[in-house]
């Protein structure tokens, strides 16, 4: 059974750990002073292409792939914007330590959009670039 539902696994699990670790308090951890400039933008990005890339697989799977693969993809993407921006308006409103940010949310989108795009180009049969001989 749950060999069927392995992208729906693998989609709410890791929506719920970008949840835990978007509005978790990591204030009192102590962590190595790692300083690589815009590091969580990249963590951001990442954090969403994963999202949208695995939100893609899932609704073709809930669909039992029924939906167009250009549909989910667009559905994916914008879900994964929306998801993004109300977590940072999340953190804005209800958390002590945590600050919302723009630049957070735009790296949230751009994330999502390449994640999207990066199921797209993998299962279409579209070819995005062509190579010459």
């Amino acid at each position: 059974m749950l060999k069927n539902h392995k992208y729906t696994i693998a989609f709410v699990g890791w929506m719920m750990f970008v949840t835990f670790l978007s509005l978790a308090s990591f204030s009192d951890t102590d962590t190595a002073d790692i300083d690589i400039p815009n590091l969580d933008k990249v963590v951001h990005f990442s954090f969403y292409f994963g999202a949208a890339f695995l939100a893609v697989l899932f609704i073709k799977e809930i669909t039992n792939g029924t939906i167009e693969l250009r549909k989910a993809v667009f559905l994916a993407a914008i879900g994964a914007i929306i998801y993004g921006i109300i977590i940072e308006v999340l953190q804005y409103s209800f958390t002590a330590d945590r600050h919302g940010d723009i630049l957070d949310a735009l790296a949230n989108s751009v994330g999502a959009i390449f994640g999207s795009l990066a199921v797209k180009s993998l299962f279409s049969s579209e070819r995005w670039l062509k190579w010459k001989n």
